[in-house]
């Protein structure tokens, strides 16, 4: 894995810096498939990967993956090493480091955990980290001030560089920022945070060199490369908030007069291609994607559960869908204080919205078994191409030419390379105005 002494995420951002257009996607998903896709891109097109775990995916007690930091690293290098992408084109970041998991307890409490929560991402050689600490816990006031924030996140780096010095590691570098956007998507876009301005970002700095300098870390400061602010793109169940550029034209030209800071995208699922491109034309040099992943995943999955029911009687069949539908349904806390409505609209938004809230349970043991008995199926059917046409007809036309195998693996890593070609031709400088350009194949 890359250190930050050779890390391409600086190299990008400087290159960014000097007026190329250029930038770097993060992908923010711990699952399989989406991860191993990503590798794909990123070795087809030669550019580095860029991972990040969230805190409540991955954390020092598991997180809801069951992975420690030290885990979530050992399994990305391992299937980095399956597909061949050299160990100087794969950077690790941690996203939304902070109290964010026990903002029901107290803050003294709450920072305590985010203290050791810092320290283990940094020490298994996490070298980008998001220091988040805009979340109130249980004794704050219902909206933190900027200083709290800033100050909770000096704390917090201060850990991180001891923690790094300790493990005999370069320093990392820091995204700050307050106005962040909620993780996966609102729950209704009415609740979605205007454009940042650009009196509210200076202040955010301001506020944020001042508390690292007064804990003694002008070195760490040197190292903050981002900062996260509302450029106006957004999603919640069923709707997506596009970019406008005119509209962040002010917040762009403020950070284009900070030398050496670009922003960093959140919420960015959905948009389409020219407004990723758009995005990183505009100092947004880093995107964030996680949920359009899953949801390509789901759609790819689904996909081939049609194809099962159509070449398999009902008791042969893994019936994928159902199995996720029980799972959903038997622990709904992932879901069920994002969802409201009617038994029937909860049951459409479970499967088919796109805050994609289904991504919480493909490890269950009966999803997996379902997945894993779909893939078998589909592998031993004699597949009719035009049943590939009908459910999945990107993939069935890479397969006709003979670029992508018509396994359930391939077929589903592709579905999502489709969404990460989009993010990757963008942050090449090669974005392209129609939404229906090829996408990237994977051989």
């Amino acid at each position: 894995m890359t250190t930050q002494e050779t890390s391409p995420v600086l190299d990008i951002l400087k290159a960014h810096r000097r007026g190329e257009p250029v930038g770097l996607y993060s992908v923010c998903s711990s699952h399989e498939l989406v991860l191993s896709a990503a590798l794909r891109v990123a070795l087809e097109l030669g550019t580095p990967l860029l991972v990040e775990a969230t805190s409540n995916q991955v954390d020092q007690n598991g997180g809801y993956t069951g992975m420690t930091p030290a885990d979530f690293r050992r399994y990305v290098e391992g299937l980095a090493a399956e597909l061949g992408l050299p160990p100087a084109r794969l950077v690790l970041g941690g996203d939304h480091l902070g109290p964010n998991s026990w903002q029901k307890l107290p803050a003294v409490e709450a920072m305590a955990n985010a203290r050791v929560l810092i320290h283990d991402y940094v020490a298994a050689g996490f070298s980008k980290i998001h220091l988040d600490c805009s979340m109130s816990c249980a004794d704050d006031p219902a909206r933190l001030d900027d200083e709290t924030v800033a100050q909770r996140s000096a704390e917090l780096a201060e850990v991180a560089e001891a923690a790094a010095a300790e493990a005999g590691l370069p320093a990392p570098v820091y995204v700050i920022g307050t106005e962040v956007p909620v993780p996966g998507g609102e729950a209704s876009l009415e609740q979605a945070l205007a454009v940042t301005s650009p009196k509210a970002a200076a202040r955010t700095l301001e506020v944020h060199r001042q508390a690292f300098a007064a804990a003694g870390l002008r070195s760490a400061w040197q190292r903050v490369i981002a900062m996260v602010v509302q450029p106006g793109v957004d999603f919640d169940h069923s709707h997506v908030q596009h970019y406008d550029s005119a509209a962040a034209a002010e917040l762009s030209a403020f950070v284009a007069g900070q030398p050496g800071l670009v922003f960093e995208a959140h919420s960015t699922d959905y948009q389409l291609e020219s407004s990723l491109a758009a995005l990183v034309r505009d100092h947004y040099a880093i995107l964030k994607v996680g949920p359009a992943l899953t949801f390509a995943l789901r759609e790819a999955l689904f996909a081939l559960s049609s194809i099962e029911a159509e070449l398999l009687p009902a008791g042969q069949q893994a019936r994928l869908p159902e199995a996720l539908e029980q799972a959903m349904l038997a622990e709904p806390r992932h879901w069920h204080k994002h969802y409201a409505g009617t038994p029937e609209q909860q049951r459409l938004l479970r499967r088919f919205a796109l805050s994609d809230r289904c991504r919480y349970y493909w490890g269950e043991p009966a999803v997996r078994a379902a997945q894993q008995r779909l893939f078998a199926n589909f592998d031993a059917a004699d597949t009719p191409l035009p049943l590939l046409s009908q459910y999945l007809p990107t993939q069935f036309a890479a397969v006709m030419q003979g670029r992508l195998p018509a396994t359930a693996r391939r077929l589903v890593e592709d579905k999502v390379a489709e969404v990460l070609a989009t993010y990757a031709r963008a942050c090449q400088g090669t974005g392209i105005e129609s939404p229906d350009a090829a996408v990237v194949s994977n051989h």
